[in-house]
């Protein structure tokens, strides 16, 4: 008996190593590192899996941050079936709710950051009874301006932008003369047959 629990328990363990095995815990995903310019806001994004069904009267999320080269933490944000912003501190009226607990989204924006606001950004979500798992962390980095690949990819956006437009403009130009072009022929062709016509009374 006991050669058979020791080889179930050493099946269970190959399962389990091997990843077929299902083992309940929540998983958070963030961003990663950030960049944001002075005086901007910023969404930082938060999602999760939970392997229980979503309750939102009983899932949790907190947020809260650790200043750069400090190990202490302090509250950012709390919901608890509705967002609890903070009332006091650096983030007062700085933080709004921009997640859906049913849409898995946990995101929260910071507005107006400042350089004080460097650091890192933890992100934790507890669905009850899935309460366990890695919490999800953003380092970020506020700048004074942005770096050259975001001004890039805006230039790229608003290149291509103008570019829609310009290419609309030529279409709707050419369709009007087209349109202008087909009733010239039109006309041409409805006067051609009169000029053809003789009097009837001159022999």
């Amino acid at each position: 008996m006991c050669v058979k629990g020791v080889y179930f328990l050493t099946v269970l363990s190959g399962l389990a190593a091997s990843g077929v095995l299902q083992v309940s815990g929540m998983r958070i995903y963030t961003s990663g590192n950030m960049e944001a310019v002075n005086g901007t806001d910023v969404r930082l994004k938060c999602t999760f899996q939970s392997s229980s069904p979503i309750n939102p009267n009983a899932i949790i999320i907190s947020w809260s941050f650790r200043p750069l080269n400090l190990d202490q933490e302090e509250s950012v944000f709390h919901y608890q079936q509705k967002p609890y912003p903070p009332l006091e501190g650096p983030f007062r009226k700085r933080v709004v709710w921009a997640g859906d607990v049913m849409g898995r989204d946990a995101s929260i924006i910071l507005q107006q950051v400042k350089f004080t606001y460097n650091g890192t950004y933890i992100c934790q979500v507890k669905n009850p009874p899935d309460v366990h798992g890695m919490v999800g962390k953003i380092r970020l980095s506020v700048v004074t301006t942005a770096s050259f690949s975001e001004l890039l990819l805006l230039a790229l956006a608003i290149g291509g932008g103008i570019s829609a437009v310009v290419i609309l403009l030529i279409i709707i130009v050419s369709c009007r003369r087209c349109k202008k072009r087909r009733q010239g022929e039109r006309e041409g062709n409805e006067e051609a047959p009169r000029k053809e016509r003789k009097d009837p009374t001159v022999w």
